[in-house]
């Protein structure tokens, strides 16, 4: 499947190590070179800003999607030229799914973690099968790694279901993951005998 946009969840923070915004631009920046759009949550603030920014600069699409309650709190990015209002976070996710055919997270908060792991959660339930994976900036995302690592040691997470979260250290990286991905033959999750 042809990758024509990317969906990046990622914190509307910068967080406290300059290299999570250096990684949101070198994101946006890797996109455009691939001639990829993006499509993300449209805020103007933190690693969200900068890698909106970074598209735009290049000259790339950038589609925002966002509920009409931010907007009235100003905090869409200006220089969008497509931004599309919606009702409420579960129709922007959804549009947001729906726009794109692949999904990246950069280090974020509890929001970016919500989304990443309900777009997972599509996949392993067979309602897509496109790549979803995170930039491992620094680190940032060892410990949930080790966590679903974890899940799969204790019987709570199949392993084919564990990898459906693909890790680069970079957007290229990843990206390259994702032009190489195969999506993951569905499988019921609960065996009988585990019923």
């Amino acid at each position: 499947m042809a990758i024509r946009r990317i969906c990046v969840f990622c914190g509307s923070n910068p967080g406290g190590d300059p290299a999570y915004r250096a990684a949101a631009r070198a994101l946006g920046e890797e996109l455009v070179r691939r001639r990829i759009g993006l499509v993300t949550g449209a805020g103007g603030t933190g690693l969200m800003g900068e890698v909106i920014d970074a598209v735009l600069r290049g000259g790339g699409e950038a589609i925002g999607v966002i509920p009409h309650a931010l907007v009235l709190r100003e905090l869409a990015h200006a220089g969008l030229a497509e931004l599309r209002v919606v009702s409420s976070m579960h129709e922007r996710k959804a549009m947001m799914a729906e726009l794109s055919d692949g999904f990246v997270a950069l280090p974020g908060g509890l929001g970016t973690f919500e989304e990443l792991f309900e777009i997972i959660t599509w996949a392993q339930l067979g309602l897509h099968g496109k790549p979803c994976g995170v930039i491992n900036v620094r680190g940032y995302y060892d410990r949930m790694l080790d966590a679903l690592d974890h899940a799969v040691a204790e019987g709570f997470l199949k392993p084919l279901h564990r990898g459906l979260v693909l890790v680069g250290h970079d957007a290229q990286g990843l990206l390259a993951q994702f032009e190489r991905h195969v999506p993951a033959p569905v499988q019921k999750w609960i065996t009988p005998e585990e019923a």
